[in-house]
């Protein structure tokens, strides 16, 4: 063997052996499990730009509608309020606040269905309403691809080789993963429109 391929050896096996400990799978994982987060937002924040159109046209049927009309307004207002980066999904207790802000937009908004059966035949308020279903659909799927983001990078950062270069070179922690933090959360609502026998 040459002298001059001597040298090479070493830096060849120090380049596997870094090659396999995520030195490149570790921030790739990490902002998939952003980017996912930024799509929650971003369903939040299309949910959010709907309540003021429905707002609006359910002010128009009458103002006994006034008080509910209110609530979601000011659950509305204080779910914006809530801000949540790509940085604090390893704290629990921000990711759990943000989530009882967005709760609350979701119960004023059951509370309003409910309230509101005559409204129903109104074309706009149909409308409306299967526009915020659908929303209320693709939080739940961005939800899911965010949990399925957050599970990959928690598993590449606690398994071998990866959990090597998670340490050494990131100093990597585990991103929370979306939970329901209002209780009853995992119990489908009971509508009640007062026309069941």
């Amino acid at each position: 063997m040459s002298r001059r391929f001597v040298p090479v050896i070493p830096a060849l096996v120090a380049a596997a052996a870094l090659s396999g400990c995520g030195i490149n799978s570790i921030p790739t994982a990490e902002e998939n499990a952003k980017a996912r987060w930024a799509d929650v937002q971003n369903q939040y924040q299309r949910r959010a730009d709907l309540i003021p159109n429905l707002v609006s046209t359910v002010k128009a049927a009458g103002a006994q509608e006034k008080d509910i009309l209110t609530e979601v307004t000011r659950a509305r207002a204080a779910a914006n309020q809530v801000r949540l980066s790509g940085d604090d999904l390893t704290d629990p207790a921000k990711l759990a606040n943000f989530e009882r802000a967005q709760s609350a937009v979701t119960l004023n908004l059951q509370r309003l269905q409910e309230a509101y059966p005559e409204l129903k035949s109104q074309g706009n308020y149909t409308t409306l309403m299967s526009q915020l279903e659908g929303t209320e659909n693709r939080i739940s799927i961005a939800r899911q691809d965010y949990n399925t983001a957050v599970q990959a990078y928690n598993t590449r950062i606690r398994t071998f080789p990866d959990a090597v270069g998670a340490r050494i070179f990131y100093d990597a922690k585990p991103i929370v993963p979306f939970s329901a933090t209002t209780p009853g959360a995992d119990t489908a609502p009971t509508v009640n429109f007062g026309n069941a026998s």
